[in-house]
């Protein structure tokens, strides 16, 4: 009897298609190709590497900022300085003539400047240092915090991206098995269609039973058809989550599916949802911006250095040339409230987050103990449907002899063919369901090594 179980397990698990050894490697290889290929983790990964960058942007600002400045100006009309020049020297410049009996000190006219600088040129390099700035030092611890979250979120989508591919792969096995299924009853139907032609000729029996036999050769023919297609479908899902063609051939672990082992569930690890670490991180994201909307009791102070020149005409020279060195200080006294409103709705999405951090711990404590239920149906379902199989198998075994030796009627073979073949199927579904229920398990645990 147990050599019979084996033989019974070891064809269900038999599959037409490649096989690979080793405890689940296959499949890790398949996970680890689609870290790098899947596009959806590709988008992650640029967002977090925007992040990255955001990072730098960030600590920049507390570097000296250098620029180049000009301008130059061109100017007539408008407001005027006038300066009587001629009036307060001439006076005396007569006075010097007749003393000097000379016109050494000629008569001058009184000036007239206009106030918009004609043909004026300004060049400078300003260099700017900020030295005090709470808002650059909380946009720098904003910006690390960030990082934090976004690789949360890529490990959130690598989480996801494991638990698909797992389930993509157990639905390809299991479409691959019902194939294999439909066409080993296939065989049974043709040995049928042999030996009800063979009583036929022979006279003992009439053509009713030859006639339900090719009936059910179409039928189970349309049934491999359909099989086959859902293979198909199941093999382009999966190649897809790992970007690669579609057709592309898929080999199954034979490690993996040996169902007389049911593999047992994922012990807890203790590790803590990526999504809580994603919303932990909003919290502390959440306060530096309510520490920063506070922080504008704080003045702002920071200093500059203008080395340029500056003349008209376009004249460079020693005159010309100069620098500037100034502080400047910038302090908001009053804003009619802004600042401690923005505070406020600050605070108010600390106290948001915090709930939505409680309420989607105990979430997922009612997820991990949905998973493990479900794993233990699985298993229950499973065993069931192993037994099933072992007393359809012995059950068509029979009723196969019995058939052969013209004591059956062919519709009773035929029950006994499709309680065989079902078995079978659920056999297959029930053992994918598991593997599923496992991989369902280990998401909500998160205890796959990224």
């Amino acid at each position: 009897m147990k050599r019979k179980m084996f033989i019974i397990l070891f064809a269900v698990s038999g599959m037409s298609v490649q096989y690979g050894y080793g405890q689940g490697k296959v499949l890790d290889d398949y996970i680890q190709s689609a870290f790098s290929q899947n596009q959806g983790l590709k988008q992650q990964h640029f967002q977090l590497d925007k992040s990255l960058y955001a990072l730098k942007e960030a600590k920049s600002l507390f570097f000296p900022q250098i620029g180049l400045a000009g301008s130059y100006t061109k100017a007539d009309g408008g407001r005027t300085i006038d300066i009587p020049v001629g009036d307060m020297l001439n006076p005396v410049y007569s006075t010097l003539n007749q003393l000097t009996n000379s016109q050494k000190f000629p008569q001058m006219e009184n000036q007239s400047f206009l106030l918009n600088p004609d043909n004026f040129y300004d060049v400078h390099l300003r260099t700017s240092l900020p030295l005090v700035n709470t808002e650059i030092w909380y946009a720098n611890k904003i910006r690390k915090e960030s990082i934090t979250l976004q690789q949360a979120a890529v490990n959130v989508y690598k989480r996801k991206l494991v638990k698909d591919i797992k389930t993509a792969y157990y639905q390809y096995y299991q479409a691959g098995k019902a194939v294999e299924i439909y066409n080993t009853a296939q065989l049974q139907v043709q040995e049928n269609i042999r030996v009800n032609t063979s009583f036929l000729a022979n006279g003992v029996t009439n053509s009713t039973a030859l006639t339900r036999a090719k009936a059910e050769q179409q039928k189970i023919a349309a049934s491999i058809t359909e099989a086959e297609n859902k293979q198909r479908n199941a093999r382009a899902y999966f190649n897809f989550l790992l970007n690669r063609d579609l057709n592309a051939p898929i080999t199954i672990d034979s490690s993996i599916f040996i169902p007389e082992e049911i593999l047992p569930a994922p012990a807890p690890g203790g590790n803590t949802r990526d999504e809580l670490v994603q919303l932990s991180q909003q919290q502390k994201i959440a306060s530096l911006f309510y520490r920063q909307s506070k922080s504008y009791l704080v003045p702002k102070i920071s200093t500059f250095l203008d080395l340029g020149s500056q003349g008209f005409n376009w004249n460079v020279d020693n005159k010309s040339r100069y620098y500037m060195w100034g502080v400047n200080l910038q302090w908001d006294l009053f804003a009619a409230g802004q600042r401690k409103y923005k505070a406020q709705q600050a605070a108010i999405d600390v106290s948001n987050l915090q709930a939505a951090y409680n309420e989607t711990s105990i979430s997922f404590q009612l997820e991990q103990q949905v998973a493990e239920n479900n794993y233990h149906t699985a298993v229950a379902n499973f065993k069931s449907a192993r037994e099933q199989l072992l007393l359809s198998e012995k059950y068509y075994t029979d009723q196969s002899k019995v058939y052969k030796a013209g004591q059956l009627l062919y519709i009773e073979l035929l029950d006994a063919q499709n309680q065989l073949t079902n078995a079978k199927l659920q056999l297959s579904v029930a053992f994918a369901a598991v593997q599923t229920a496992i991989a369902d398990i280990e998401r909500t645990q998160a205890s796959y090594k990224l």
